[in-house]
């Protein structure tokens, strides 16, 4: 009979758990947790906080009495584990509410440990409250019922923007900082400049580019030295992973500060393994080490730790990290490598932006979402998008990523069969549009530039063409654009120089018949890629004066 110990209840411990239960019905299985709860969805907890989710039980996949129930599993709560003798195969554990310890034997141990929030020792920092366990959220959800006049959030992730919008949703006024010039990291500074505006509209003040410096009685103070008011901080600046228990034990410890697994999720030692947020993932574009606190690769990963330990075949996958994040009304996703990251790494990229709507226009209800997609130049491999908008966003990203993972190449998007009806989408879906602007832009059919490549042409003395009707460019337009619509462009185009001209339109498209057009006059012209919808969005057009009343 096979003794297992994991170490940590939820996602990625407790899925090895009831998965080694299904392959093994004689196994001896005990699940250690030190918190008081297991199995719960962490990922739920700010929307318990602002009073989304009603009941804290909704929260509460199982229990200890279930989990037992269901599949004999030995589940201790409140029950840490002090340390692993890896000579004896044993585990030092102490019940923390009568203080008694006693040794855990084991031929094979699952460490699940998870990340800890990231807290700076910083003056005042045990004033702040963070948001990862049940017994975070009980005492956040007491802070809020007490009616606090002004929030303060310090950190713009995936976690601190969910919060903010939360505590908005509690009717409480909320600030969000961010050190970095931008929320959400992740995204490329034009992808997250709409959710820093649809925070703002929400009524949450953003501040960016200034970090948490200390924090005292009557709120916190900046780096830059101003001081906001505030009766609740919460920290949401990050996570890392908890690698106490592998650094005493020894085990391996990689470059980005997780435990250090194989193929298979074991650890330097072969019997220990460990999974989820503690451990360093491989990245599927690089090849490197990389941290994602995902839940779903979490899981994942304690499924083919089981299936390992019992002799099945496991595939080795690496991670693409995609996420997604509801932001009031908009859903944000990403997955891959962004732009910025590629551009720090010195790798070349083709960029693709679009604003298609998230089904067919002439269908009631429409709404227009922006995709981003980042290409290898040569091969077309898809190397990352992201996408913003209130509608359709996520099926977008999830077949992005599947294209990814199934080595589908850029131009290969406008192949796929998708589902079609004007409700749900287009004939064309965005995802195909995706693959024909790639087939377009690789083989050299269109050039384009970017948003943040035009200032620099301009001042070289290219000329910008506005495309779009006379209406739409008295609207608002970039400064030093002239207005020549696209229908009166073959008319005009022996008043254009020959060389050195950019046009552009709403979106791209306009732009991309006129480029060529041009092109057939003689008129060697570029396409401002993804057109003034992308460029107003920038941080170029936030200090002009073209952004529209």
């Amino acid at each position: 009979m096979k003794h297992v110990v994991v170490i940590g209840g939820v996602a990625g411990g407790m899925s090895a758990a009831t998965r080694l239960r299904r392959l093994d019905p004689s196994a001896s299985i005990i699940v250690v947790e030190r918190s008081g709860y297991v199995s719960y969805a962490n990922c739920g907890l700010p929307y318990f906080m602002g009073g989304v989710i009603a009941e804290r039980g909704d929260l509460l996949l199982q229990t200890p009495e279930s989990l037992h129930a269901r599949f004999r599993l030995d589940v201790r709560v409140l029950t840490e584990v002090a340390g692993i003798d890896r000579a004896a195969k044993s585990v030092s554990v102490r019940n923390l509410a009568d203080g008694s310890s006693y040794d855990l034997p084991y031929d094979y141990l699952i460490m699940s440990p998870g990340a800890q929030a990231i807290v700076p020792n910083l003056p005042g920092i045990e004033r702040a409250l963070t948001l990862r366990t049940i017994e975070d959220v009980t005492r956040l959800s007491q802070a809020v019922s007490s009616h606090p006049r002004h929030a303060v959030v310090i950190g713009g992730g995936f976690i601190g923007v969910e919060t903010a919008e939360n505590l908005v949703h509690r009717g409480i006024s909320t600030t969000l900082v961010e050190a970095m010039d931008q929320v959400l990291a992740p995204l490329d500074p034009e992808m997250a400049m709409p959710v820093a505006d649809e925070l703002r509209d929400h009524g949450i003040t953003v501040r960016l580019g200034s970090g948490l410096a200390a924090i005292d009685a009557e709120g916190v103070l900046l780096a830059d030295d101003s001081h906001i008011d505030a009766d609740l901080v919460i920290l949401a600046i990050g996570v890392r992973p908890d690698t106490s228990l592998a650094n005493a034990a020894g085990l391996e410890v990689g470059p980005r500060g997780g435990i250090v697994v194989d193929a298979f999720n074991r650890t330097s030692d072969a019997s220990i393994y460990a999974v989820g947020d503690a451990v360093e993932k491989l990245d599927a574009l690089d090849g490197e080490s990389v941290l994602v606190p995902l839940a779903n690769i979490a899981n994942r990963q304690g499924r083919m730790v089981a299936d390992h330990i019992m002799g099945r075949p496991v595939r080795e996958v690496a991670t693409i990290g995609t996420a997604i994040v509801k932001v009031f009304d908009l859903a944000v996703a990403t997955t891959g490598w962004s732009e910025k990251r590629l551009r720090a790494q010195d790798r070349a990229c083709v960029i693709l932006h679009s604003h298609p709507g998230s089904h067919a226009g002439y269908y009631p209800g429409s709404e227009s979402m922006m995709l981003k997609m980042v290409v290898d130049p040569d091969s077309g491999q898809i190397l990352g998008a992201q996408g913003v908008g209130r509608a359709g966003v996520d099926k977008r990203i999830d077949v992005l990523a599947t294209a990814m993972r199934g080595g589908i190449t850029a131009p290969e998007l406008a192949d796929l069969e998708l589902a079609y009806a004007p409700p749900f989408g287009s004939a064309k879906d965005p995802v195909n549009m995706l693959g024909y602007m790639a087939d377009n832009v690789l083989s050299g059919l269109t050039q384009t530039i970017q948003w943040n490549e035009l200032a620099s042409l301009r001042e070289c003395g290219s000329m910008l063409v506005d495309v779009r009707s006379s209406a739409e460019f008295r609207a608002g337009h970039i400064p030093g654009a002239i207005n020549i619509p696209v229908d009166d462009l073959r008319g005009q185009c022996n008043e254009l120089p020959k060389k050195d001209v950019i046009v552009y339109c709403k979106v791209g498209q306009r732009g991309h018949t006129a480029a060529n057009l041009l092109r057939e006059c003689g008129v060697a012209a570029a396409n401002l890629d993804g057109g003034f919808e992308t460029w107003v969005h920038s941080p170029a057009a936030r200090n002009s004066s073209a952004i529209p009343e």
